[in-house]
């Protein structure tokens, strides 16, 4: 039996009624309309607002890393490593791809945070951040610790290649080379002083990454980074160790506030060492202050003392107006000079000029600079480097004060002839004690190593500069101010200088500077050693107490590092007779 349909749908009415050409055309028209909005809103993207749209997707998938150049080394005079890089991972993230309501990432952040020693709450606050793609979290990570790191494997979490400095010599030389900051710019010392050609140029490279942050092509032309120059350092670190624990060593002993020592060649101006306590860790910046960060050595300047009186000395010596053997009578061990008074520790009656720098005597530097112009004088000072920012390449070096000799009354000239009323570095006093080591050149001083032969400025004769020399052998020897200088083997000479220290426009009763400067072997010297302990409160503070004790040390093993052939018998030449108690 056929079936057949109870239903004849083509003859159902709605169907046989005719449709209104004007719904069809409005149809027709109304997909038209579409069309051309969509091919204009497709024109607008790809044509007029195209940069918009490319600058969008740039942020969201185009990244551009600076590839950093190596930072240049810094080398001792021996080509010893005093600072160089070692590559540092960084993790830094895109916060809108780490999803933290996720329980499992949620967990792995809370391990990343642990071992970046991170606070939690800290690493949320960043990650909260939304409207960043780029924010670090962690810098200059250990490679250990990165690669657990990377091992979590969180995403929106990523690492580059940074590079983090290294100090192997630590606190013994951090007051020369100074470090960087964690943006490996120069803070502090020859990073700072050098840092345009320690730093080199960085280069960049931009990459398409995908949504998981991975780098699947690169963009345009990489440019590759130019390293930085290495910078070799007239420091002989061997000595810049023993300088600096020997100097340490003095300063708790004698409970001082600060010690510094310096280390000269007398033949080159070579900076050998240069070395200051308390000092700081540049490994680790977290534990920096500013007191431990002050070069003592060459950005202070302090009333030298008595270590000026060779200088007066060797000027009247030099214009004649006086021979080491003339007579000063410094009876009875006071002088008055403008209503003031000027005072010896003793009345040593009457003295040569070599007794007057053996003696340590005010009153007898006084006189013999009654026997100069205040112009000439100021004239020697000048040609030594005092009141003059010295010709060193460093950061924060001072100049200290010499007034115009026009404004000397008779008061300043004769405080200046030992000492008081001008200000030096504990570096200036090095620098013009080169002229009576060097022949009466005083030799432009380095931190860098010297490439050839080095001229120096004829300030004294050599006839002039060998009777100074030879007088501060006499002072370092008994019945001078400082036999405690004397070492074995060799030949010394220098002069003490103990100041009272300046508080305000006055000076303290009970705190000191001490000082010692000096050269050996006595003939022909090789070194100059300056030494400066700040406030010293153990009982002694006179510079042949205090200072001479460590120039005597840094000098025996600076020339025995250095091979210089002893010049004396090989016995002690250390006495137990007492030094003269200098003036000041």
């Amino acid at each position: 039996m056929r079936y057949r349909p109870s239903v004849k749908y083509a003859a159902n009415p709605l169907l046989a009624s005719k449709t209104p050409v004007w719904r069809s055309k409005f149809i027709v028209a109304a997909i038209a309309v579409g069309f051309v909005v969509l091919a204009g809103r497709a024109a607008y993207v790809q044509v007029f607002d195209n940069a918009f749209f490319q600058r969008q997707g740039k942020v969201r998938y185009v990244r551009t890393f600076e590839l950093p150049g190596l930072r240049g080394r810094i080398l001792d005079r021996n080509g010893l490593l005093l600072a160089s890089s070692v590559v540092a991972p960084s993790v830094w993230a895109i916060p809108e791809d780490v999803d933290r309501d996720d329980p499992q990432v949620r967990a792995k952040l809370r391990l990343m945070a642990k071992l970046l020693g991170i606070n939690m709450r800290d690493l949320d606050k960043k990650l909260k951040n939304q409207n960043k793609t780029f924010i670090w979290i962690s810098r200059e990570v250990d490679e250990p610790i990165a690669r657990k790191v990377a091992a979590l494997n969180i995403q929106g979490i990523y690492q580059t290649k940074e590079y983090k400095r290294q100090y192997p010599d630590g606190e013994s030389v951090a007051h020369v080379v100074g470090f960087t900051s964690i943006e490996d710019n120069g803070q502090e010392g020859i990073e700072l002083a050098f840092d345009k050609a320690l730093a080199g140029k960085p280069g960049m490279q931009r990459v398409i990454k995908d949504r998981l942050g991975h780098a699947v092509e690169s963009v345009g032309e990489t440019v590759p980074p130019l390293d930085g120059q290495d910078i070799q350092l007239s420091i002989d670190s061997k000595i810049q160790f023993f300088a600096y624990q020997t100097v340490r060593e003095a300063v708790i002993t004698n409970k001082a506030k600060a010690g510094s020592v310096i280390v000269v060649d007398a033949q080159t101006g070579e900076v050998l060492a240069l070395a200051n306590y308390p000092s700081f860790n540049p490994n680790n910046r977290s534990e920096f202050n500013k007191g431990q960060l002050r070069n003592h050595a060459l950005t202070d300047a302090f009333e030298p003392g008595s270590t000026m009186k060779p200088v007066t000395i060797a000027s009247a010596l030099q214009l004649g107006r006086i021979t080491p053997q003339t007579v000063i009578d410094t009876s009875p061990g006071r002088l008055s000079v403008s209503g003031r008074t000027i005072h010896d520790d003793s009345n040593f009656g009457v003295l040569t000029v070599q007794g007057v720098v053996q003696k340590s005597s005010n009153v007898g530097a006084t006189k013999i600079s009654q026997r100069m112009k205040p112009q000439e004088m100021w004239n020697f000072y000048n040609a030594l480097g005092f009141g003059q920012r010295p010709q060193i390449t460093f950061p924060g070096v001072v100049g200290g004060v010499v007034h115009p000799w026009k404004r000397w009354r008779p008061i300043e000239q004769a405080t200046m002839s030992y000492g008081y009323g001008l200000s030096a570095s504990l570096l200036q006093i090095a620098h013009a004690y080169t002229a009576f080591a060097h022949d009466g050149q005083v030799l432009p001083l380095t931190l860098l190593k010297a490439n050839g032969p080095v001229l120096g400025v004829q300030v004294f004769s050599p006839k002039v500069a060998a009777e100074v020399r030879q007088m501060l052998h006499m002072a370092a020897a008994p019945g001078g101010t400082a036999p405690l200088a004397r070492t074995v083997g060799y030949s010394v000479g220098g002069k003490t200088g103990t100041a009272h220290a300046q508080v305000g426009k006055g000076y303290a009763s009970n705190a000191y500077r001490a000082w010692y400067t000096g050269m050996s072997p006595i003939d022909k010297p090789r070194i100059v050693v300056s030494v400066m302990i700040n406030e010293p409160r153990a009982g002694r503070y006179f510079g042949g107490e205090v200072a001479a004790p460590v120039f005597s040390t840094v000098v025996q093993e600076t020339l025995r590092m250095l091979n210089v052939s002893p010049d004396l018998a090989v016995t002690s030449q250390i006495v137990s007779a007492p030094a003269v108690q200098e003036s000041f």
